[in-house]
């Protein structure tokens, strides 16, 4: 900060530094306590010429080399001769500014001057002091280490945004230090190297700043609220699969992601599973997610095979908005069966960890994104016996922009392999062990979504509530009895209560007489318990699904399926892979139905 070039500006401080040497008056100058020293005109005069010297405000260093002017300052500091810029100019300058300055000098920075601003806010000092008692706000700051500093390196420096009390409200300076010069200080003193304060006033700024920040941190809890209440808000627990799911939203600024994931019951034992991701941030991509998990949950109710379900999305999130894309996978689980059926659109693959400790990658078959169309989408099956447990997560889990993907699947393999047996641990365990191995924490810059499911096996206290049966139906119209006695054999060692034992006889004969109506072989019953439901199901070899009818009153046939819908707790019909339809019902278990299950 160079004072001396500042004070060339003002209005007749050259003419009248350049009148009183030409006019023989008699000057004064104050040093830098405030006192007052003769005039050059009152004192002997030194043949020697001049020496310009550095004036208040050059940046010179108290350490900097002199040369000539090493050995000519002496002698005019002990006669009162400060060359440079006339302190009238100084104070002219310095009290014209707005803003607090203070100006020291010295190794314990004794105040040298304060303008008007500074003593309003602070309070008048006294010259001469020494900052840690003459200016104390100052300690306070913490600010005397940084003018040592400063004094030592000669380089400015700033604290930014201090609070200053006040007497009706609090306000907030940044201080600014410079290394000055000081020249034209009394005779009793050699010049110094000194420190210029400046402290603007950042106030309205500071609350501008404040207000920004909580703006901000309610919309984001705004949008993080939205995004959640997109997402299930109750987890669903399947009867043969133990399921949890964790998000977490990336980074601190209000966009939210488009991270979903969903838990289906399909009926008859079996459930969905999916997981996708709409990329970008923002309202659009969580609007577009929450549409997708809709339509996902819609046409899982027709409780078709996955890459079906996987190409309607498709052709949906291409209605929806061309421009965004999204990845999406599905998953199917049958507990009659020991795999996982699933379809990719561009989603990260699926991890099963089975039972002997070993990872496995189901990465094959997938599919490009939503919304791209003109791809024919296929399924594909992992093996997922009792006992393993399978990973389904989003990008945020595995990416990083520092590093390639693989090297994040890499990472989750390795994790997963050293999780322990899903016997011994639960699917919550296990999500909260993927997010600290893989350094997922408060500051991550993208959102992460984990659904993680275990197929446990059954001990012998436990085996006894998940049971089984089946019968092929052979023969023509003697089935149907055939498939009552065996039904009624099979719930009454299974200890099922007389009604409940009643209304499943009763639905493994309309569902039994419907297939050999309507039906073709082969066909087959399959009983099922689990510890909340009863399940009764039918299977054949034609495709044509049936439908409820409401016959008239005087209709003898069509009524088999609204008998097979008034007694049971839910009922269903899908195709079946190979060809042909499955029909089934089921029914709530007494001891659930009083629990409210």
């Amino acid at each position: 900060m160079n004072l001396t070039r500042w004070s060339l500006r003002l209005p007749g401080t050259q003419r009248r530094n350049a009148a009183a040497p030409a006019g023989g008056t008699t000057g004064v100058r104050t040093g830098s306590a405030g006192q007052e020293h003769p005039s050059p005109a009152d004192q002997p005069r030194d043949e020697s010429p001049p020496d310009p010297g550095p004036a208040l405000g050059s940046a010179a260093g108290p350490d900097q080399p002199r040369g000539r002017d090493a050995e000519r300052r002496p002698a005019a500091v002990a006669h009162g001769i400060a060359h440079g810029i006339d302190a009238r100019a100084v104070h002219e300058l310095l009290g014209q500014v707005p803003a607090p300055v203070a100006l020291v000098h010295g190794p314990d920075h004794r105040v040298a001057y304060v303008n008007n601003a500074y003593s309003a806010v602070f309070g008048a000092r006294t010259p001469g002091t020494p900052a840690r008692q003459g200016l104390t706000e100052l300690t306070e700051l913490g600010l005397l280490p940084l003018m040592d500093q400063v004094r030592r390196s000669g380089t400015p420096r700033t604290l930014k945004s201090r609070r200053v009390a006040g007497r009706s409200r609090d306000s907030f300076y940044t201080f600014t230090c410079t290394p000055v010069r000081l020249t034209g200080l009394p005779a009793t003193e050699t010049p110094s190297g000194g420190v210029l304060i400046f402290a603007s006033d950042v106030t309205d700024q500071v609350v501008s700043a404040e207000r920004l920040r909580e703006s901000e941190s309610r919309q984001r809890a705004a949008a993080v609220t939205l995004q959640r209440s997109l997402l299930p808000q109750k987890q669903e627990q399947p009867d043969d699969l133990r399921v949890a799911a964790t998000y977490r939203p990336g980074g601190t600024d209000a966009a939210i992601g488009g991270d979903w994931y969903d838990v289906i019951p399909l009926g008859a034992g079996r459930t969905a599973l999916v997981i996708g991701d709409v990329m970008g941030r923002g309202m659009r991509a969580a609007a577009v997610m929450g549409q997708l998990r809709t339509a996902v949950r819609a046409y899982a109710r027709l409780d078709l095979p996955p890459h079906e379900v996987i190409q309607l999305l498709d052709g949906l999130a291409a209605e929806i908005d061309p421009s965004q894309i999204a990845t999406c996978l599905y998953a199917v689980h049958d507990p009659n069966e020991d795999h996982l059926v699933f379809a990719s659109a561009g989603h990260l693959p699926v991890f099963v960890r089975r039972p002997d400790g070993t990872v496995h990658r189901a990465d094959e078959p997938t599919g490009p994104p939503l919304g791209t169309g003109g791809w024919t989408h296929t399924s594909g099956s992992t093996p997922f016996p009792p006992g393993a447990l399978a990973v389904l997560c989003t990008d945020g889990l595995v990416e990083r922009r520092d590093a390639d993907i693989d090297e994040g699947l890499a990472a989750l393999e390795e994790a997963l392999a050293g999780s322990p047996r899903a016997t011994h641990t639960t699917p919550q365990i296990v999500c909260d062990r993927l997010l600290r191995s893989l350094g997922i924490g408060e500051g991550h810059d993208d959102d992460v979504a984990i659904l993680v499911m275990a197929r446990p096996e059954r001990d012998t206290d436990v085996a006894g509530l998940f049971r089984g049966a089946a019968l092929d139906l052979l023969g023509g119209i003697e089935a149907t009895p055939r498939a009552r006695a065996f039904a009624d054999g099979v719930l009454a060692s299974w200890r099922f209560p007389e009604e409940l034992r009643e209304l499943g006889v009763l639905a493994t004969s309309e569902l039994v007489a419907n297939s050999l109506q309507h039906g073709k072989a082969p066909m087959r019953l399959r009983l099922r318990r689990t510890d909340r439901r009863l399940i009764v199901e039918v299977t054949d070899g034609d495709e044509n699904l049936p439908r409820r009818r409401h016959p008239a009153p005087a209709d003898e046939a069509g009524r088999g399926i609204s008998i097979v819908a008034a007694i049971a707790t839910d009922w269903g019909t899908r195709l079946l892979p190979d060809g042909g339809k499955s029909v089934w019902a089921e029914f709530t278990l007494p001891s659930q139905r009083a629990t409210g299950a």
